[in-house]
């Protein structure tokens, strides 16, 4: 069975590219008589839930998993609203889906821990232990790898297949955790944290279907235009980056995995142009982009001599330079484009509310750090509101809800600021920013240390 490798293409019309190239059916009646809303039951009106998760997804799905794992919430009311079909995959796909994500070792473990994991091996993924990044503007390179080769730096896998295997360990858990697809969100009712005797004292959630529950805790793991916070009023500081992405899954003609991911950033006018081409056409496109070298002999130069000076000093620590690889053609009707930018909001929580996932922050694709940010929330979450439980407390109380919102935001900011960073720096042929990344790259891959420092934060 052929695997599926990645390689990721930061691209904007100019010969600027920056590439990573990773060699790369009804819910049963529970225990307490609930019904999946898959079949329009409405026998769970207004009943009040101690969790109830708003979007499924790879987020909220593990969302439920984890919490309905939890042995300290065995015997809890957990939720989980889809607003789409149930994803069955009986069996794996001919074909590559084109929405991949890369899985770092944290996040697999997190996976690995409420028992989506065995499913996802079972299905398809990839692992990779070596990842390289270059500069078409220059000769400058570093590269990423496990100094033993024995383990992993992360795994290429399609969303789809972890999806699918999320809503196939949520099957195995209909005692904890019940699903309602279809169930589209129209209306929330926010209690507050002080309020008059006859106010609701939960968070109150109407369906499209005229139903109504409601819950002690809700998370909103809702996405990047998430109601939840919409609702809420909680300040997001976003921006476009004026690009789309153009994502395709590529065959290699020079791999033993010929199977490959694509994301090309680029601008938005040459995305649509792109997606007009006809497959040859952009099969051309793509390879004149990975080899595309052009900017001035001086760059180039500079490059050479700083990398040079540094091999002196660290003979040692330089690395051979990988080709791009040779595309052959492209899999069946997998071009598409959607735009780029990034979003945190200001509050990851409100009384009885928090925000995972998306719904919380969104990032540039450069990194493929989106996914585990979102599953680290999960297991952030999950531990604080077990905590809760195993002590007695109200799961939506603000304590341990500050708390998780602290811990996430720690980590997911300098996260955030470095990829938008990243891709700014990449953004630009401007000389000094080019002498900038060139000599910033040629460091780097001189210090082994601090490599394998970027590495270890970027695998939690």
């Amino acid at each position: 069975m052929h695997k599926l490798t990645r390689a990721t293409l930061a691209f904007n019309g100019l010969g600027r590219c920056l590439i990573a190239d990773k060699h790369l059916s009804a819910i049963k009646i529970t225990s307490r008589g609930l019904v999946s809303a898959e079949h329009g039951d409405d026998s769970g009106k207004n009943d009040v839930y101690d969790v109830i998760i708003s979007g499924g997804g790879m987020v909220g799905s593990a969302m439920a998993c984890s919490l309905g794992m939890d042995p300290n919430l065995e015997g809890r009311k957990i939720l989980l609203l889809e607003a789409g079909n149930k994803k069955v995959m009986d069996k794996v796909p001919e074909n590559y889906s084109i929405r991949v994500s890369s899985i770092s070792p944290g996040s697999a473990t997190i996976l690995s821990g409420i028992g989506a994991w065995e499913h996802i091996t079972k299905m398809r993924c990839k692992p990779y232990k070596k990842m390289q990044v270059w500069d078409a503007c220059s000769d400058a390179l570093i590269t990423f790898d496990k100094e033993n080769l024995q383990d992993e730096m992360a795994y290429i896998v399609e969303n789809d297949i972890i999806v699918a295997a999320l809503t196939k360990q949520l099957d195995s858990l209909s005692d904890n955790v019940q699903v309602k697809y279809r169930s589209k969100v129209v209306k929330y009712a926010w209690p507050l944290p002080h309020q008059a005797a006859d106010a609701i004292p939960w968070v109150k959630v109407t369906l499209a279907s005229g139903e109504t529950v409601q819950t002690k805790l809700l998370i909103g793991a809702d996405g990047p235009n998430s109601m939840v916070r919409r609702e809420l009023g909680i300040p997001t500081v976003k921006w476009n980056y004026d690009q789309s992405a153009v994502v395709a899954v590529l065959h290699l003609s020079e791999l033993s995995d010929t199977e490959s991911s694509l994301v090309w950033s680029t601008s938005h006018r040459l995305a649509e142009e792109l997606l007009e081409l006809d497959e040859e056409s952009f099969v051309d496109a793509i390879n004149s982009a990975f080899v595309s070298l052009a900017l001035t002999i001086k760059v180039l130069t500079a490059g050479s001599l700083f990398r040079g000076a540094l091999s002196v000093i660290m003979p040692s620590a330089g690395s051979p330079r990988q080709l791009p690889p040779s595309v052959a053609g492209i899999g069946p009707k997998t071009r598409v484009m959607f735009p780029l930018g990034i979003g945190h909001a200001s509050e990851y929580i409100r009384h009885r509310v928090a925000l995972v996932g998306d719904a919380a922050h969104r990032v540039h694709p450069l990194a493929g750090q989106g996914a585990n940010l979102g599953f680290g929330d999960v297991a952030c979450l999950t531990q604080l509101v077990s905590q809760a439980a195993f002590d007695g407390k109200d799961l939506g109380a603000m304590q341990h809800l500050l708390q998780y919102e602290t811990e996430r935001q720690r980590h997911n900011l300098p996260m955030m600021a470095a990829i938008d960073l990243m891709k700014r720096l990449y953004s630009t042929n401007a000389a000094p920013a080019v002498l900038l990344r060139t000599f910033g790259l040629q460091a780097t891959n001189m210090l082994p240390a601090l490599k394998e420092q970027i590495v270890a934060f970027a695998s939690k």
